[in-house]
């Protein structure tokens, strides 16, 4: 009997411990949902009025350049959404997200071409808006999972929740990478015509369009055979596109 109490015993006691270790874990779990959310309200609503200093791609981009035995670079100037030319964004909306101004952040018709031709290829198709973009951009790392997916999702619903489609713009052009160490369209602009983004007419304006995909890749100022078609079909859907009223 006695062995049989204490056996008793010893098990209530295994019990409370293993209730006090899942208590422990939920309790952590919920501190730290509860921290993510925070600061990532916290960092939406920042950014809503304070530009954007760095990015993750900056700053990895920095260190492969200095892993080649290059100095560090991050070429950037911030302007304003006024002082960037129509033209630019006209042909942003028109080569990556032509439902934009309509779209409340995802564009699922969009998204199941996307899958539909994944499955079909091995080169991958994004399926992308430009608030997703931006999303990943200023908030999170490159790469691929479903976990930066995941928080992809979340951060771009707070964006369109908190900054507007004017302001999601604004950000995206500026943070956006341009080629090696250029980031943004007025440094893209300044490096490639030697002008400021104001003053960027619709041709010039296409040919940065056009190397958003893979800028590290591709110039602006000297496209393939492939890059002038792409830069002809962002015209023409340019000049299709109504008046963009931010």
């Amino acid at each position: 009997m006695a062995k049989k109490a204490q056996s008793r015993k010893k098990g209530n006691t295994t019990g409370i411990h293993r209730n006090g270790i899942l208590k422990l874990v939920l309790r952590v779990v919920k501190l730290v949902f509860i921290l993510f959310v925070g600061s990532s309200l916290f960092f939406v609503i920042l950014y809503r009025f304070v530009n954007p200093p760095v990015t993750w791609l900056m700053i990895q981009r920095g260190f492969e350049r200095k892993g080649r035995g290059l100095e560090w670079k991050v070429d950037k100037k911030w302007v304003d959404f006024d002082q960037i030319a129509d033209p630019m964004k006209r042909a942003a909306v028109a080569a990556e997200d032509q439902t934009f101004l309509e779209n409340h952040g995802f564009d699922f018709h969009a998204i199941e071409k996307a899958i539909e031709k994944n499955s079909k290829s091995k080169k991958l198709i994004g399926g992308s808006t430009i608030t997703q973009q931006t999303a990943k951009n200023v908030f999170l790392w490159p790469g691929r999972s479903f976990v930066r997916k995941g928080l992809e999702a979340w951060f771009t619903v707070l964006i369109e929740a908190f900054w507007g489609k004017k302001r999601i713009m604004e950000v995206y052009l500026n943070v956006i990478e341009m080629g090696d160490g250029i980031y943004g369209v007025d440094a893209a602009s300044q490096s490639y015509f030697h002008k400021p983004a104001s003053q960027l007419t619709k041709r010039q304006a296409a040919a940065i369009a056009v190397i958003f995909p893979s800028p590290l890749r591709w110039s602006a100022t000297n496209p393939t055979r492939y890059l002038k078609h792409r830069q002809y079909l962002i015209l023409k859907n340019m000049r299709r596109l109504g008046p963009l009223e931010f």
